[in-house]
């Protein structure tokens, strides 16, 4: 599951890339929102481009909260469903089934801009699990577009989950106890996502033709991303590290 980003680009360098401007809300006009590791556990704000305001982008808690619940309950909500993924992901097989997820699946999708993201390798260490974090990014160097809904409680409060679906190979060896990836759009996919007219067919069909393996870096790191005293966010993070426990090629 994607429980960890990494936003490195500045505003306005996204600005440019999606054709997009930025609106602050309540933040200060020169937030960036840049991130080495962005642990989602933390639920931070982060950019997302929304289907509702398609030419901006602007400043979301990430960790989704459903329509039907407070958002001055935040606190309360992400800790009783920490086991469940604090609203980070979510299963897009479920889009139309889930009460959670449903009245945003076709209204209310978005775009997440993340330079990379991290997850977890389980290899054994004298018999026992032993995790490896890998850092993923595109191999053009261009942000990944990171498919998204949002939801707007009933006291206005905005938050997003980070889609997610069956591992493709790559994802599958990596990523190897959960067998999940999350849903990265094609560039040529942005607007399709984030159009109005799309059915419940017409998503599946975006969430199935996403992003292939070819086009996507992966290493080891550090295990310092793993750590309580925040040394993951550093900019040499995502610099490659070998282990001798490391039985895969990538």
């Amino acid at each position: 599951m994607c429980y960890g980003t990494r936003v490195v680009k500045k505003a306005k360098e996204l600005e440019l890339f999606y054709n997009v401007e930025r609106l602050y809300g309540q933040m200060k006009p020169d937030a960036e929102l840049t991130y080495n590791y962005a642990n989602g556990f933390s639920h931070p704000n982060m950019w997302i481009i929304p289907q509702e305001k398609p030419k901006n982008m602007i400043p979301v808690m990430w960790g989704l909260i459903p329509q039907y619940k407070k958002g001055s309950d935040v606190k309360t909500y992400y800790q009783e469903t920490i086991r469940y993924g604090s609203g980070l992901n979510a299963r897009s097989e479920k889009l139309f089934d889930s009460s959670q997820y449903k009245p945003s699946a076709l209204t209310r999708r978005c775009i997440i801009p993340v330079d990379g993201f991290y997850e977890p390798h389980t290899a054994k260490k004298n018999g026992k699990d032993f995790k490896i974090p890998f850092y993923f990014s595109r191999k053009d160097d261009l942000p990944f577009n990171l498919a998204g809904i949002y939801a707007i409680t009933p006291d206005k409060m905005v938050t997003f989950t980070i889609l997610t679906k069956e591992a493709t190979p790559l994802f599958a060896k990596i990523h190897n106890r959960k067998n999940r990836r999350p849903v990265i759009l094609t560039d040529d996919d942005i607007d399709v996502w984030l159009d109005n007219s799309l059915t419940q067919n017409d998503v599946f069909n975006v969430i199935d033709d996403d992003l292939a393996d070819t086009s996507i870096n992966a290493h080891p790191i550090s295990k310092d991303l793993y750590k309580r005293n925040g040394e993951g966010d550093r900019p040499d993070i995502i610099d490659e590290i070998s282990y001798p426990e490391l039985e895969i090629t990538y």
